[in-house]
C-alpha cells in the first residue's frame, strides 16, 4: 500500500495537464500559421492552370472554326468542279448518242433500198435520141452495182491473218533469243563429314576411296582431318555439285557402299553458289 502511494506522490503527469495542453494548442497554432501560406500559393496555382486550360480551349475551338470553314470551301469547290465534269460527261454520251442514232437510220435506209440491177428497165423506142439517152445513162448504173457490191463496214479477215502472222513471227523471233540466251546452272557447295570405324582405320585409303565417286557435275574439294574424341578423326571434305544432275542423297549412298572404312556420312554444311 505504502509503495502505491509512493508512485501517485511521485507521479506529476496530472498536475502538470496544464502545462502539457498550452504545448500542445502552441504546437498547433504554429503549424496552422505555417500553412495558410502553402495553402494561398496552391490555389494561385491552380487557378493559373485553370486560366490556361480555358484560354487554351477557347483557342482550339477558334482554330477547329476556322478550319472547319476552310475544308468546306474547298468541298463546295470541289463540288462545282465535279458538277461542271458531269455536265460535260452528260454533253458528250448525248452527242455519241445522237451519232449512232443517225448511224442507225442509214444502215436501215441502205437495207432497205432496192438495188438498181433489180429495177425493171422499160422498153424504149428505137430512135436516135433515146438509144443514146440510154448509152448515156448506162453507166452510172454499173457504178451504183459496184456500189452496192462494196461492204459498207469492210472485212478484217485480211487485218486479222497480217496481224495473226506478225504475232506468229514475233513468237519465233523471241524463242530464237531465249534459245541463244545461256542457261543459270544451279550450283552448291557441300561440306561433308566422313566417319570411320574405329582409330586403326586408314584415313589416306578412305579419302582416296571417297574421291574416287566420279559424277557428272561433281567436283571434289579440299579436305583435312578432324579429331573426334579417343584418337579418331574424320575426314572432312567439300566438294561442288550441280544442283540439277547430284544431290546429297546420291552422294551418301554412294561413300557408304565403301563399308570397311566409311561408318556414316553426315551433311556438315550446306550453301548455294
Amino acid at each position: 500500500m505504502s509503495s502505491a502511494v509512493d508512485y501517485f506522490v511521485q507521479e506529476k503527469i496530472w498536475f502538470d495537464k496544464p502545462r502539457y495542453d498550452d504545448a500542445e494548442r502552441h504546437f498547433y497554432e504554429r503549424i496552422n500559421s505555417t500553412s495558410h501560406p502553402a495553402q494561398e500559393l496552391g490555389a494561385n496555382t491552380i487557378l493559373q492552370d485553370i486560366a490556361r486550360a480555358r484560354e487554351n480551349i477557347q483557342k482550339s475551338l477558334a482554330g477547329s472554326a476556322a478550319n472547319g470553314a476552310g475544308d468546306q470551301g474547298e468541298l463546295i469547290t470541289r463540288i462545282k468542279s465535279l458538277e461542271l465534269e458531269n455536265n460535260s460527261l452528260n454533253q458528250v454520251v448525248e452527242d455519241l448518242r445522237l451519232a449512232l442514232s443517225k448511224l442507225e437510220c442509214r444502215v436501215a435506209v441502205l437495207e432497205k433500198s432496192p438495188s438498181p440491177a433489180a429495177a425493171p428497165v422499160s422498153a424504149a423506142p428505137c430512135t436516135n435520141g433515146t438509144s443514146v439517152q440510154q448509152q448515156k445513162t448506162s453507166p452510172p448504173v454499173e457504178d451504183e452495182d459496184d456500189d452496192d457490191d462494196m461492204d459498207l463496214f469492210g472485212s478484217d479477215e485480211e487485218e486479222d491473218a497480217e496481224a495473226e502472222r506478225l504475232k506468229e513471227q514475233r513468237l519465233k523471233e523471241y524463242a530464237e533469243k531465249k534459245a541463244k540466251k545461256p542457261t543459270l546452272i544451279a550450283k552448291s557447295s557441300i561440306l561433308l563429314d566422313v566417319k570411320p570405324w574405329d582409330d586403326e582405320t586408314d584415313m589416306a585409303k578412305l579419302e582416296e576411296c571417297v574421291r574416287s565417286v566420279v559424277a557428272d557435275g561433281l567436283l571434289w574439294g579440299q579436305s583435312k582431318l578432324v579429331p573426334v574424341g579417343y584418337g579418331i578423326r574424320k575426314l572432312q571434305i567439300q566438294c561442288v555439285v550441280e544442283d540439277d544432275k547430284v544431290g546429297t542423297d546420291l552422294l551418301e549412298e554412294e561413300i557408304t557402299k565403301f563399308e570397311d572404312f566409311v561408318q556414316s556420312v553426315d551433311v556438315a554444311a550446306f550453301n548455294k553458289i
